[in-house]
């Protein structure tokens, strides 16, 4: 009978059977390979990882953008004024540069202490993502090297003009553009409608009545006393500086249609007729 808790063999169609391979146990600590990976040698040293070029500028992003540039710019001076003089403080509130600042020191060391200690820091509840710039600021070279200032910023307005149209983003909006020059050019804005008013005639009814062309003596117990035949008058409002008009008001809108009705075209003076309409709501 055969032996059930022996290890099944495994059989290789073109060496026939073979006796099973044990696969080495791994040493403790020793990272575990994944397939494909060439293993080092054991005791082979691990080269160290590439660390950052150290400059006097810090890059800052993921800086909350909802916070004032003057604001913003004033509280990334007060956070890294502690570690040495702050040339600098440059952010903007354009596409391209929103949600990230530039921090200029006057030493590497000091910037490089700083991004250590800083970088994570949640400013204005979102985490700060610092690295060294590339480059180094005008604040930077004007403190350091005076001297080639003057080349330093002819070199990079040179850059900003040589990539204007390269930058991803501008090159998006452009191409926009462009499109919109192919199909016939930009949309031509509409045209303004003149701001035409519906004549008093036929204006909604309203509880307010609006009367024109009143006597200029007339007074108000003239009005009420008008009025006041008809039902459920509330109010009769004269215009101070304006004494050709006035505003009578009704509880509700059958009412005042009623009086409107009755009174419309009635010469108040024995000579010229009132005008009386619903106001404007």
């Amino acid at each position: 009978m055969a032996d059930l808790s022996a290890p099944p063999v495994m059989q290789d169609p073109m060496q026939g059977l073979q006796p099973p391979i044990a696969a080495p146990a791994p040493v403790a600590g020793a990272p575990i390979p994944l397939a494909g990976m060439a293993v080092p040698p054991a005791g082979a040293a691990q080269p160290p990882p590439a660390e950052e070029q150290a400059t006097e500028t810090l890059y800052i992003q993921n800086l909350n953008e909802k916070i004032k540039i003057p604001v913003l710019k004033a509280s990334l001076r007060g956070l890294f004024k502690s570690y040495g003089e702050v040339l600098d403080v440059v952010a903007h509130s354009n596409l391209r540069m929103r949600g990230q600042a530039f921090v200029s020191f006057a030493d590497a060391d000091v910037a490089k202490k700083a991004l250590k200690e800083v970088r994570g820091f949640p400013l204005y509840t979102k985490p700060m993502q610092i690295s060294f710039a590339r480059t180094r600021s005008d604040a930077v070279v004007k403190k350091l090297d005076e001297d080639n200032f003057d080349s330093h910023k002819e070199k990079r307005l040179e850059h900003k003009k040589a990539t204007r149209y390269t930058n991803p983003i501008k090159k998006k909006y452009r191409q926009k553009r462009l499109a919109a020059e192919m199909d016939g050019g930009a949309a031509a804005p509409a045209a303004k409608r003149p701001n035409v008013q519906m004549p008093d005639e036929y204006l909604p009814p309203n509880k307010i009545l609006f009367l024109q062309n009143l006597p200029e003596n007339v007074s108000k117990d003239q009005l009420m006393g008008l009025f006041s035949q008809y039902p459920n008058l509330h109010e009769v409002r004269l215009i101070p500086t304006k004494k050709d008009i006035a505003f009578v008001e009704f509880l509700d809108e059958a009412s005042a249609t009623v009086a409107k009705d009755a009174l419309h075209n009635y010469k108040l003076d024995g000579e010229n007729k009132i005008k009386i309409t619903f106001a404007r709501k």
